[in-house]
């Protein structure tokens, strides 16, 4: 299946998406020319689903950069919280950056439906992602009970939350599954900018990607659709926001 007819499926219900290693292409670029940074020089850290299908489908030219600093668990909750964005800014360069790609994924399969791939060796698709589908299924059954968070299953327990705060919204709308991705990459959204408000900082920039990460069948690859690209100079405080249309 060449590029184009991949992009053609996944722009079905994400028209901005790139794949990823175009995503991570662009990124490089604009590390050195408009930063002047070179990659060795840049801390990365993803807040990301703990899936394997992640790991399996993660650019390689994303190693130029120094990490990964792991963030996220279930669907890309950034769960390490205020001790894990501390420690990841401490090994920032001091010359340098830290840049933090962040969000929930979701699975197309090659047919263009929404919420499970075909992975390797297996012969039937499988839930992508598996926790937001689960916690979707608890919502629609009304079994999420507000408050709830159990140890043996914080994690999933959390995920439930954000879904429950905006039931209404998940349950309305056309592609519950899409609309319960969308209300997760917002909550991932407004946590990481908690974070990143409320961590001393000692590199030079720090540059924020969230976007939702698409995750296709074998033949078909991983995309980002971006939501949020913007880079603070740390000695100025100002933020500049270089994604004008976040769903195109």
């Amino acid at each position: 299946m060449k590029k184009r007819e991949k992009l053609e499926i996944i722009r079905q219900h994400y028209p901005g998406a790139l794949t990823t290693i175009d995503a991570v292409n662009r990124l490089i670029d604009f590390v050195e020319m408009e930063l002047d940074l070179e990659p060795s020089q840049v801390m990365s850290a993803d807040s990301i689903c703990s899936d394997d299908v992640n790991s399996i489908q993660y650019p390689a030219r994303a190693k130029e950069f120094l990490g990964p600093f792991k963030m996220g668990g279930l669907n890309g909750f950034p769960f390490t919280g205020l001790t894990g964005m501390g420690a990841f800014a401490s090994h920032a360069p001091d010359d340098g950056a830290m840049f933090i790609y962040y969000g929930p994924h979701i699975g197309i399969s090659s047919e263009g439906e929404l919420g499970s791939i075909l992975r390797h060796g297996h012969s039937a698709r499988t839930g992508c992602c598996g926790a937001a589908r689960a916690a979707l299924g608890g919502l629609e059954r009304d079994e999420v009970i507000s408050g709830q968070l159990q140890e043996l299953d914080y994690q999933m327990n959390t995920l439930e939350q954000i879904l429950l705060r905006q039931k209404d919204r998940i349950l309305g709308a056309p592609n519950r599954i899409y609309e319960a991705t969308e209300v997760i990459y917002e909550a991932i959204d407004d946590r990481i900018l908690e974070l990143v408000k409320a961590t001393k900082v000692r590199c030079r920039y720090v540059i924020l990607m969230g976007a939702i990460l698409i995750n296709g069948d074998v033949e078909l690859g991983s995309f980002s659709q971006p939501r949020r690209f913007c880079v603070m100079d740390v000695a100025s405080g100002e933020m500049k926001d270089y994604l004008q249309n976040p769903n195109e």
